[in-house]
């Protein structure tokens, strides 16, 4: 594995880094009616799907508030598996309202969490290490492969290419592709670069206080044109009527500062707080924070609480994301 911080960021800006998350959550839907009833659940048209692609999508409570957010892939034609993978911060909520959903739909829910391994290759040669320079490179496209003599599946991603397979293959295939030129990395560094592209993530920057627009996730995860699914009316009529109160920004400081930090405005208003806090190589010190609409780009703000600030606490100021 790389041996520190900067030594795993040149990895994965200039070769391979493999990043383990096998301990995501995952189900598959099967059954005619299975993408018929995942589209009346999240905020993509799951329908409009074809063999080989996928899509993100978000999980909403009846006021429109996020429960988690997902990855789906459709394998199979006229009577498809949909593959979904999320946060485990999620999980629970999202295998208990598909299973309440789908009584008298013909669609069975099934676990993988335990049953599938999921590796992330991450950089500029992810494609030759998984062998799959022709997967087109539009994101959540995916294909069959074999690696080590193991069925499984790639997945193109926004930083690379994910690799899916059985449990029980999962160290076969993590020795291919080490062997095909994969250096293991940290989670902790294929965050830096998570939070310098401006990618939320549940359970960290996301909770079930947040609508997907304040997260700025209206183009990768919503369909405005398919139809009904719990949460719509309130995604709708923001989008069409309204503007969200609070938007996902980038915060830029000149010293570390803790997750769950309170910004607070000139005037001495709380509006926002930091979520993901990485140090960036290049960019310094660096967070994600959902912060009130009038807090735009090029605005300073404390770090602290409304009644004072934190004695020496580093500067901050918003930015409109990415940061790179």
């Amino acid at each position: 594995m790389a041996s520190g911080p900067e030594s795993a960021h040149a990895v994965l800006t200039t070769a391979c880094g493999l990043v383990d998350r096998s301990a995501r959550g995952k189900l598959a839907l099967t059954g005619e009616e299975a993408a018929g009833l995942l589209t009346g659940q999240v905020t993509n048209d799951i329908e409009a799907l074809a063999d080989g692609h996928g899509c993100y999508a978000a999980l909403l409570t009846n006021k429109g508030k996020m429960l988690g957010d997902l990855r789906v892939l459709r394998i199979g034609g006229e009577a498809p598996e949909l593959h979904l993978d999320c946060e485990r911060a999620c999980l629970q909520a999202l295998f208990d309202q598909l299973r309440r959903a789908g009584i008298g739909w013909q669609a069975e829910l099934h676990k993988r969490t335990v049953q599938e391994g999921l590796f992330s290759l991450l950089g500029p040669n992810a494609r030759r290490v998984a062998g799959v320079d022709e997967l087109p490179r539009e994101e959540h496209a995916h294909a069959a492969v074999e690696l080590a003599g193991a069925p499984a599946r790639a997945v193109a991603t926004d930083l690379g290419v994910d690799v899916i397979c059985r449990a029980e293959d999962a160290e076969l295939v993590e020795a291919a592709l080490i062997e095909a030129g994969a250096e293991p990395v940290p989670e902790a560094a294929a965050d830096v670069l998570r939070v310098a592209t401006g990618r939320p993530r549940y359970g960290v920057d996301l909770d079930d206080s947040v609508i997907p627009q304040e997260a700025g996730l209206n183009e990768r995860a919503v369909s405005f044109t398919k139809g009904c699914y719990v949460g719509q009316e309130t995604v709708a009529r923001l989008h069409w009527r309204g503007k969200p109160n609070r938007h996902l920004r980038g915060v830029r400081l000149d010293g570390p500062a803790g997750e769950g930090t309170p910004l607070v405005s000139a005037a001495g208003k709380a509006v926002g707080a930091l979520s993901s806090v990485v140090e960036h190589p290049e960019l310094g010190w660096i967070a994600l924070a959902i912060v009130r609409r009038e807090i735009e780009p090029g605005v300073e703000v404390t770090l602290g609480d409304a009644d004072g600030d934190i004695p020496a606490a580093p500067r901050a100021t918003v930015v409109a994301l990415p940061f790179a």
